[in-house]
């Protein structure tokens, strides 16, 4: 460590205290004008520093069994989006999963933001958690961070301004990352739209039954605890969910999403092929087509419109067969369906080319804030840092 540095736990330089909940917290929700700030992890949705407001309030009863914090305060998530800090731009009251570290005059809150977020802390604060599923810290155990900072306050402003320009032009880089990914899948869908819309002479409208063969009646669903482990694909609503040793099917086929979220948030296509040796769960629909093209050209339609009419239950979607059979498909003759399909994958091919080209500028981007994070409180951060 350089010299003029000080390294000490987070016990040792801040007070750490905790929040604390009204119950049930329920009874204390008011739109009173007379209502106080009820700080949230939701709150900090979109926000990468500050936090300005809050959706909800409390009674002044509710905030009397809380904490307060003011603005300029230094809190830090302790629950789902685990060890996040934030600094208050307004005032109001945390529940227990947040803390709040009061800071001594000789640390510069903005410094102390960095230092957090930097990849030496936020390790040291997952390595601190317990919880397999649910991440949770105890105030003893926050304390015991190390942290690393110059004694001087002028150094450490010199330190945020270095960074606060670093991350300016890194967050520029990535949005102009960010909207270049962005364009090149639109340039793809609206393709993808536009071969749909734009139905010329011969078009047919087709349901999946009268141009497909159904086989869902020959999935076999297996549990884990009686299938093997082997190099067959096993697939499900969103692809392959794993390997097993055996296979039903060995033929070109198209899956479709037959529940899940995936069916309404579309993370992954609802329809995809497989071929060859393959085994499919009872989460997807399985379809024959009578040639490879009329299968691409149907799973390109299925990818490219919103089936949300088709689908039940909202917190389990479902897409049951009798629904798959009313989506209406344009469905024009086998050597368009060729040309459209040929088009359609090459445009796909330089699409994932542009869309892979800017995800590894983005992901550049993130590796080179830890870096530059690293570097700053290893003292060796200097104004070449900027160059983005």
């Amino acid at each position: 460590m350089k010299q003029g540095w000080e390294i000490k736990k987070l016990g040792e330089v801040c007070v750490v205290e905790r929040g604390s909940s009204p119950r049930p917290i329920e009874k204390y929700f008011t739109q009173d004008k007379d209502g106080v700030n009820w700080i949230k992890i939701g709150d900090t949705k979109g926000v990468a520093k500050y936090i300005y407001s809050t959706k909800e309030k409390i009674t002044k009863e509710g905030a009397k069994q809380s904490r307060f914090v003011k603005e300029g305060d230094f809190i830090l998530s302790n629950s789902m989006s685990f060890g996040n800090p934030y600094i208050m731009k307004t005032q109001g009251y945390i529940h227990d999963g947040w803390f709040v570290f009061r800071l001594p005059n000789y640390i510069d809150a903005n410094y102390l933001y960095y230092l957090l977020i930097s990849p030496n802390i936020q390790e040291q604060i997952q390595n601190l958690a317990s919880g397999a599923i649910v991440k949770n810290i105890s105030g003893d155990l926050i304390k015991k961070v190390i942290l690393t900072y110059p004694k001087s306050l002028p150094e450490q402003r010199r330190i945020v301004a270095i960074l606060d320009e670093c991350f300016a032009a890194i967050a520029n880089a990535k949005a102009n990352a960010e909207q270049n990914l962005k364009n090149a899948k639109e340039i793809f869908e609206s393709y993808l739209q536009g071969v749909f819309e734009k139905k010329g002479d011969g078009w047919e409208v087709k349901t999946l039954n009268q141009i497909s063969e159904n086989l869902d009646n020959k999935r076999i669903p297996i549990t884990k605890n009686v299938r093997s482990n082997g190099t067959i694909p096993y697939y499900g609503a969103s692809g392959i969910v794993d390997y097993v040793a055996d296979y039903i099917f060995d033929e070109d086929l198209l899956c479709v999403s037959e529940d899940g979220a995936n069916l309404l948030a579309r993370t992954y296509p609802i329809a995809f092929s497989i071929s060859g040796k393959s085994w499919v769960n009872n989460h997807a629909h399985i379809l024959r087509f009578k040639n490879f093209v009329s299968q691409k050209f149907v799973e390109l339609y299925l990818n490219s419109i919103k089936i949300d009419d088709y689908v039940s239950g909202m917190a389990q979607p479902k897409l049951n067969q009798g629904m798959l059979n009313k989506i209406p498909i344009p469905y024009p003759p086998i050597t368009l369906q060729q040309t459209i399909v040929q088009k359609l994958d090459a445009l796909s091919s330089e699409t994932q080319k542009l869309e892979a080209i800017y995800q590894k500028k983005i992901d550049d981007l993130e590796e080179l804030k830890k870096s530059i994070l690293q570097k700053a409180f290893a003292g060796e951060l200097t104004t070449k840092e900027i160059a983005v």
